[in-house]
């Protein structure tokens, strides 16, 4: 730890509460300050005047602000680094939305078979499994469409011949999603995992295999900082996969 031994554990505190906003940096910083052991001199600034006026007197463009010992240790992430916390790069490269959406609708599935089967291994959890996550995936998709769409058609095949097609993709893995979780109209959610599934996973092996491009991926929506490659690639392959055995349901 990097504090100051010599103080008191005091941290004096400096945040943004106003009648509408309250700053929630300025929350953290004081939670994180207390879970260190420290009292927490808190001071409320509580119009855009006066914040002004704070920033122009410690030369800052930000608030909150953290001083302890008398030393501005600086926002949020300064005062987690000088607790030896981990800052995230915003810009960084994360798995962590895939992981999110896998986890829990793989627990759905499972929750899901629970309630109708009273078992959780069960054929059904697994396409449910599948299911649920082509349904989320295109749930992250269509919460901006165009910025799906721009990233989109960085790779997709279809979508750079035809570029309607790169805002019917979310609905067409929403649409087949749907269906299979009900097992209604296979006769036409098969032949739609299958078409877009297939063009997805060409596009993406080609544009990462191939070619060996750097892109982002845009199955978990326009605005995230997952790479294009494996996880695109199984999420294509996942619709395959799906389409191959509902076919195989229905002709056994």
């Amino acid at each position: 730890m990097n504090a100051d031994t010599t103080n008191t554990r005091e941290a004096v505190l400096y945040r943004m509460v106003m009648d509408d906003h309250v700053c929630p940096f300025g929350l953290k910083a004081r939670d994180l300050l207390r879970r260190e052991g420290y009292s927490v001199d808190d001071h409320w600034l509580t119009t855009r005047d006066e914040t002004d006026a704070f920033q122009a007197e410690h030369d800052v463009e930000t608030t909150p602000q953290v001083f302890i010992g008398g030393e501005r240790i600086g926002g949020y992430d300064e005062v987690k680094r000088h607790f030896g916390k981990p800052v995230i790069d915003p810009k960084a490269v994360s798995y962590t939305p895939v992981i999110a959406v896998f986890s829990v609708t793989a627990l759905m599935a499972l929750a899901a078979s629970w309630a109708m089967y009273g078992d959780l291994l069960t054929v059904r959890a697994a396409e449910w499994f599948i299911a649920f996550s082509m349904c989320v995936l295109a749930i992250l998709k269509l919460r901006d469409v165009e910025s799906f769409s721009n990233m989109f058609l960085g790779y997709d095949l279809l979508a750079q011949r035809a570029v309607p097609y790169a805002y019917f993709y979310p609905f067409g893995e929403a649409f087949a999603g749907i269906l299979m979780i009900s097992g209604a109209l296979l006769w036409l959610a098969v032949p739609v995992a299958l078409f877009i599934g297939t063009v997805g996973a060409v596009s993406v092996f080609k544009a990462v295999y191939i070619d060996k491009r750097e892109l982002e991926c845009a199955c978990v929506g326009g605005d995230s900082n997952v790479p294009l490659g494996f996880i695109s690639l199984t999420e294509n392959l996942m619709m395959i996969a799906m389409g191959i055995w509902m076919t195989l349901k229905a002709v056994m």
